[in-house]
Parts: structure tokens; sequence; C-alpha cells
């Protein structure tokens, strides 16, 4: 048998005359990269995503942060799409543009848009009532005489945070009694955790609210909540790889990052599940911006919605506090639903944001852990993208 060696150039020796002649070669024949834009990346440049990708790296730096996943589409295009860092430290896994992270309360302009749907297919109002006989439950949750207000809550009420109480606060529902499932947790809290304020008169963030408004979805379809949104709007944006978050490290779904909490928080002591229509879905940022541009539609793009239905999903709610950021029906939005729509989300573990902009942008950024205070990194977060599209004057972002 021929020694192997001896009919494999590579193997022979370089001197320094022959190598510096074969890089001359090289750089003759390979042109350098010029710094234009290309189509495929929504006209931006090398150097622009260069930086974009630096900014991002700043992020994580500053706080700590193990991975992010960002996406960002330009009229119905994906011009921009990064995932960097560690999906799972212990075990040196990088993350991936399809890692799916555990998205908290951007799961509510999910549960919002499903609502929206059935309102318009007609198989309910705004104005329907949820609890008590004749209502959406009828008596599904407790028997009367139910507390005071309760039976007057619409899915109004709910979408817009102004049912009258079951806020954010240490008494959130949803972050106690981790082992009763949604019948008992909904039976129980409506009967032992009066409201404070009469519905519709006062605005308080309400996971709760967004936990009832999935049980809405399950009553009115007859389907459990995340079959049903799988099916009827997730499917139609070409969204495969969405779910409901596992609560435990060791149960995570294939290609889901590790949540590393910060400060004494543990990401693996939350009933995640139990959150699905108020913050359990887990997604990729490529997934999310995808949703958000089907909702409104975009060039070659379907709307999930009609304008006028948009316009009522967006219109914010008289409760709310003035001021040119409000929150409207599962979204955040400016100048009365005619600029950015948005929403964020923060777990133990877990910092995120959407947005849709009212230029074209829809972008998604995802990250496997957050600080305290907590308002500190989400505020960085939103910072980030606006920055990383302004990177790009020719965007007008």
């Amino acid at each position: 048998m021929p020694n192997p060696t001896t009919h494999n150039p590579i193997s022979r020796p370089l001197t320094r005359r022959t190598l510096l002649r074969n890089l001359a070669l090289t750089a003759a024949a390979v042109p350098l990269p010029k710094l234009t834009a290309q189509p495929q990346y929504g006209g931006s440049t090398g150097q622009q995503r260069g930086e974009m990708g630096r900014i991002a790296g700043a992020f994580r730096q500053q706080f700590s942060v193990p991975a992010t996943s960002i996406a960002i589409s330009r009229n119905g295009q994906f011009a921009y799409d990064q995932s960097a860092g560690m999906a799972d430290r212990e075990h040196q896994t990088q993350v991936t543009q399809d890692s799916l992270f555990r998205v908290a309360s951007l799961s509510k302009p999910i549960t919002s848009v499903t609502i929206f749907t059935l309102l318009e297919q007609g198989k309910l109002t705004l104005t329907d009532k949820v609890f008590g006989p004749g209502a959406i439950f009828d008596n599904k949750y407790g028997k009367p005489p139910y507390k005071q207000w309760v039976t007057d809550i619409t899915v109004d009420e709910l979408l817009t945070h102004t049912c009258g109480g079951w806020s954010n606060d240490a008494n959130d529902p949803m972050m106690h009694n981790n082992g009763w499932d949604h019948t008992k947790l909904i039976t129980e809290t409506i009967a032992n955790q009066p409201l404070t304020n009469q519905p519709g008169t006062h605005w308080a963030y309400s996971n709760f609210g967004y936990c009832i408004l999935g049980r809405v979805i399950e009553q009115i379809t007859g389907q459990p909540y995340d079959t049903y949104v799988k099916a009827n709007i997730l499917a139609p944006c070409g969204i495969s790889t969405m779910q409901i978050a596992a609560n435990k490290e060791g149960q995570r779904a294939p290609n889901e990052v590790v949540y590393y909490g910060q400060y004494s928080e543990d990401p693996y002591k939350l009933n995640v599940t139990r959150m699905d229509s108020h913050g359990g879905w887990i997604a990729s940022s490529t997934e999310l911006v995808q949703f958000l541009n089907h909702v409104a539609g975009a060039p070659g793009i379907p709307a999930l919605l009609k304008p006028a239905t948009i316009k009522l999903m967006t219109t914010p709610a008289p409760a709310y506090p003035p001021g040119d950021a409000r929150y409207a029906r599962g979204w955040m939005v400016r100048n009365n639903g005619a600029g950015p729509w948005w929403h964020s989300g923060s777990l133990p573990g877990t910092t995120t944001i959407m947005v849709r902009t009212p230029t074209g942008f829809c972008w998604a950024a995802l990250a496997n852990t957050r600080t305290q205070p907590s308002n500190q990194i989400d505020t960085a977060i939103d910072q980030m993208m606006w920055n990383m599209v302004r990177t790009v004057p020719s965007w007008n972002a």
C-alpha cells in the first residue's frame, strides 16, 4: 500500500516563501468583502450588524445574562436574527436561533388575540359576564352567593386588568398554592380573596385575570387552552414548536434553555405550567416575530384579525392612568394604538420583550435570567432593541 502522505500535497512541508506566495494568490483570487447593504438583511451592512451584536453583548455583560435570542423583521421579512451565549452553562451548550425560552407575560398578547378571534366568530362578546348563573362559567367555580362584584366581571375587564382585584402583588394568586389546579385555584380565590374595587373602575395588572381568560377559551371552545391556541392561532403563523413550559429543569422541552436565578431567585420553584394563559409559553424569538407579523398582517402575510378588531384590541383601557404609553387589551400601546404595541415579560430566570411598530418592524428579545430590581433589566432589554434597530439609519425605526 502506498504511503498516503506522498500523494497528499497538503502534508508537504511549507516554507515561509511558499506560504507567503499561497496567501498572496488567495488574496488575489478572493476580493475583500465590501461593507454594502444586503437585501436579505433588510438593507443593513455587515458593519451595522456587527454593531448590533456588540450592543446585545454589552447587555449580556452588564446584567450577567447567559444567553440572548433576538429576531427582527422589517415589512414582513426577517432582517436580523442572532442568538448568543450559553443555553446551558453546566453542559457548555450554546444557544441557537431554535432555542426555546420561557416568554413569561408575552403569553398575554397570545391569549388576547385568541379571545378576539372568538369574538370575530361570534362565540363571545366583550360584555359577557364570566361568573355566576347565566354567565360563561355559570356556577363552575363555586355557588351563590358570590363575594361582592364577582358576578359583575366581564371578559373585557379581564382583558384590560380592570376586574377589581387579584393584582400582581405579594398576594398574587398565581404565585401561591402551587399544588392546586386551575379549578381549585379559581374556586378558592374568588371565594376567599375579595375584590377591592368595582370592576371597570380601577386598573391593576392581574396575572390571575389572564388565567381566567384561559379558562374562558376552554369553556367556549371545548378544548384545552394550549391545544386550541396551537391549532387556531400559532399553526396559521407557521409556528410549530411553541408550547407550555414544564416546571422543573429536568422536564425541559427539546431545545429549551436552562434558566438562571439571581439574588436567590429559583426559576424552578414556580408552577409555570399553571401560568399557561398569562405566562406559561416557551418560544424562540423567531416564532414570536412570526406571531407579531401575523396579528395585523404584513406584506404577503395574512392577518389573524380584522382592522376593526385590531383597533378595539389596541384601544387603551379608560381606567388606565393618562399618558402616552397605556395598557389596552393584552398590549401596551402608544398614541392610543397608533404607535408601537408591545409587551414585556419577567419571571425568576426570564426577561423578555416583543414589539410591533407602525413603521413595519416586529422584534423579540429573550434572556434566560433576570436581575433585581427587575425593572432595570426590563428597561435595558427594551432600550437594547431600540438601539439595535436605530443602528441602521435607513430603517427609520
